[in-house]
């Protein structure tokens, strides 16, 4: 249901059958969003990997194995879109088995599921299997301790405030708690069970959207519960503190290098300043505007440099506008499934800074990708347009040596720059002071046609030599 048809923000969903209950973490399939496969990866017990019957494995399909073998996890494979008449099943098994999941029916260790989204079929089963590895797995987590749980996603809303989406993974959350995010702090005011029902705790496993904290935190962040609000300000102030120190040495390394690689390449640098596209980002959730910003800055080539000056969550600020402000010919803000404010708006057009809204992903990185190729310096090439021979020489005491010629290919222009070629060899180039039909001045003259040519600064012309037309034009570059 997301804009694109595409699957663009984590999320996290409870799912009950029977005496049952499962968790899904939904991750985006869309090459953009590596860091989202490889977060849901790391919080998850079993992962479920999704490929369509008719098509089979897709590059992200690898890598999302490669993530959840590396956090260590038991894979299941869910090969969808099996009621479509086009579906290959075996062929898909095939693929994966190259991949190194080998279907259990041929005696491998992965399980797979053929599953239609659309009918419902084998949905059943594949929460049976997931029950089974479950209880193979034996997984256990203690209730009866303060709440330990990660964060999924996070964003900010008008009404409620900044919302943050967490797995429970040890202890029982409450309202009323005093948690740490990062360095987000706050008081459980909230606890929405799938983002609507309300809740009073949340024990292991279960996804809860936390309604008071003080700030957006970072997806992955740990979250802990503390005795009381003094302490939850105090670590989160430390910790920011230390974000902020860190920031700090990190900008100040890149300004005044101390290795000799560092020094080499900042004299490298010197005075060789490309040309640089800044971008201020807005988005809707922490997560996918995290991905987009790394999606953009990947774009950076040799010649030309993204940078990302600001990025947060929540709508369009009239403090971007004035961020913008200060270099609108090289900044553009985005607004990614967020608008910008009316005050916003307003300053935006009275500056001349451009706001871009978007609400797929690929749209986007397209866009800013066409942008920058925009911006390249574009590349001077020679076409070359036409050949005519010199057949006569007239002379003239007031303009010089007049060739008669006739073309022998394409066509001669007036603006052309010209060769003159003598035994294949070039002898001199310029420009064409005049071109005639006769003794009419013309603008071209094309194949089989008699014309006179008077090369500008140049009479030392003969008979056979060979004058060749060309032009200097402007190619679009691309990345």
């Amino acid at each position: 249901q997301e804009a694109g048809g595409i699957t663009q923000h984590i999320g996290a969903y409870l799912v009950e059958k029977g005496s049952r209950r499962v968790t899904f973490i939904d991750t985006p399939g869309h090459q953009a969003f590596t860091e989202m496969r490889a977060r849901g990866a790391n919080v998850t017990d079993i992962a479920v990997i999704v490929v369509a019957a008719d098509d089979g494995p897709m590059p992200q399909t690898e890598e999302a194995i490669h993530h959840a073998r590396a956090a260590g996890v038991k894979l299941v494979v869910a090969l969808n879109k099996v009621d479509r008449a086009d579906a290959n099943p075996q062929r898909a098994k095939e693929a994966l088995a190259q991949l190194g999941l080998m279907p259990t029916e041929w005696h491998g260790d992965t399980e797979f599921v053929e599953v239609s989204a659309v009918t419902g079929q084998g949905l059943d089963d594949l929460l049976e299997i997931l029950n089974l590895e479950a209880e193979i797995l034996e997984l256990k987590a203690d209730y009866d301790r303060p709440a330990l749980g990660v964060v999924l996603e996070a964003g900010a809303s008008a009404s409620q405030g900044v919302l943050a989406t967490v797995l429970v993974q040890q202890g029982t959350l409450r309202v009323g708690d005093y948690v740490v995010c990062g360095a987000s702090y706050g008081r459980v005011r909230n606890l929405l069970l799938n983002a609507a029902t309300p809740i009073a705790e949340a024990t292991p496993s279960l996804p809860v959207t936390i309604v008071g904290l003080n700030s957006v935190p970072s997806p992955a962040t740990k979250l802990y519960v503390f005795e009381n609000e003094k302490q939850a300000r105090q670590v989160a102030a430390e910790r920011e503190w230390q974000m902020h120190e860190s920031q700090r040495s990190q900008q100040v390394a890149r300004a005044f290098p101390t290795t000799r690689e560092g020094l080499l390449d900042a004299l490298s640098r010197k005075g060789k300043e490309k040309p640089e596209l800044r971008l201020i980002l807005r988005g809707d959730v922490q997560g996918t505007v995290e991905t987009l910003r790394h999606s953009v800055e990947q774009l950076s080539t040799d010649e030309i440099k993204v940078s990302v000056l600001h990025w947060g969550v929540g709508a369009i600020s009239q403090d971007d506008v004035n961020l913008a402000h200060s270099d609108p010919e090289r900044t553009i803000i985005v607004g990614y499934n967020v608008n910008a404010d009316e005050r916003a708006r307003v300053l935006a057009e009275e500056y001349g800074v451009e706001i871009r809204y978007y609400t797929v992903i690929y749209k986007a990185i397209e866009d800013i990708h066409a942008i920058l190729e925009g911006r390249l310096e574009p590349e001077i090439v020679e076409e070359v347009r036409g050949h005519a021979e010199i057949r006569q020489i007239y002379k003239s005491s007031r303009v010089g040596n007049i060739a008669g010629c006739i073309v022998s290919d394409g066509v001669i222009t007036r603006s052309d720059k010209v060769r003159l070629k003598r035994a294949g060899r070039v002898i001199f180039t310029g420009d064409l002071s005049s071109l005639k039909r006769f003794k009419d001045d013309v603008r071209d003259v094309r194949e089989g046609y008699e014309c006179g040519i008077k090369i500008a600064g140049f009479d030392a012309i003969e008979p056979g030599d060979v004058v060749e037309a060309f032009a200097l034009v402007e190619k679009k570059r691309t990345l």
